[in-house]
């Protein structure tokens, strides 16, 4: 079986002009239901190469990185075979309690996840990086809600390698505090989770979930992560943050929401859907 590659994506410059293009869409707010024909990345390798240049053309930095579809629920709903990776860029991270903007948000959902601060770089290397490995070089455990979105619509029909270009759908993230000493003892597979949701003094509803969700375990997740970056020649760096997928049925938003997940002993995290 062959890759399917698109001939006229044969440069540097198609894949810049993608990541413009999606940028450009994002600035604008508006959605669109697939990359223009002479930019059009039609396989992994080139939706990462469009996704590599989004720093650039945004002006902005990479602070980290995120997980989609770490569940099989989660592949299923965009039709991918496994997970995607995604950076996540400085101006679109928050801290817990802040009020995150709903203008322009289509998917309007809060995922509880899993993140990781990382200690140490992990650089490219020929063989795999062992979850041992992965960990030792992890600095901190932090309760997170991701708030994704695509300029993708419907982004559910639009393939691997676009949704790579549109950046695996990182959109806003809020970090929570440092879990505190001892996470590491903890089973993260088994760590049960539970959100709330509620609009003003009224309580909309509650959902729960727990690390299983997440590849089986957060730990894989990341391990994932380390080793799709190796392949790809790029070092997960010390300082950068990963969040490693929703550990549950996404949290559906509507302005003026406050959403919280409360993850027992490693914390909690909150943010405020804005009107």
């Amino acid at each position: 079986m062959t890759t399917p590659t698109n001939p006229q994506f044969s440069d540097l410059i198609a894949s810049k002009q993608a990541a413009q293009w999606v940028w450009e869409q994002w600035q604008s707010g508006q959605a669109f239901p697939i990359f223009p024909e002479t930019c059009r990345p039609l396989n992994a390798i080139q939706g990462y190469q469009v996704q590599a240049h989004l720093p650039t053309v945004s002006g902005r930095q990479v602070i980290g990185w995120k997980i989609a579809a770490t569940s099989h629920n989660g592949q299923a709903h965009i039709n991918v075979s496994g997970p995607l990776a995604g950076r996540l860029l400085s101006g679109q991270v928050f801290e817990s309690g802040a009020t995150v903007p709903s203008s322009g948000n289509r998917m309007r959902v809060a995922e509880p996840e899993f993140a990781f601060t990382m200690g140490q770089d992990l650089p490219p290397q020929n063989s795999p990086y062992r979850l041992p490995e992965v960990m030792a070089a992890v600095a901190t455990l932090h309760p997170a809600l991701e708030v994704p979105d695509s300029r993708l619509a419907p982004f559910t029909e639009a393939g691997e390698a676009q949704l790579l270009a549109d950046n695996a759908c990182a959109r806003h993230f809020v970090l929570g505090p440092p879990a505190p000493d001892g996470w590491r003892q903890i089973d993260l597979s088994t760590h049960a989770v539970e959100a709330q949701v509620h609009q003003g003094e009224a309580d909309r509803y509650t959902r729960t979930g727990s690390g299983a969700w997440v590849l089986g375990d957060p730990r894989i997740a990341l391990t994932w992560l380390a080793n799709q970056l190796s392949s790809l020649g790029i070092t997960l760096e010390k300082g950068h943050v990963v969040t490693t997928g929703t550990c549950m049925v996404p949290l559906e938003l509507a302005p003026g929401d406050m959403a919280k997940a409360d993850f027992g002993v490693l914390g909690e995290v909150s943010m405020h859907f804005s009107v």
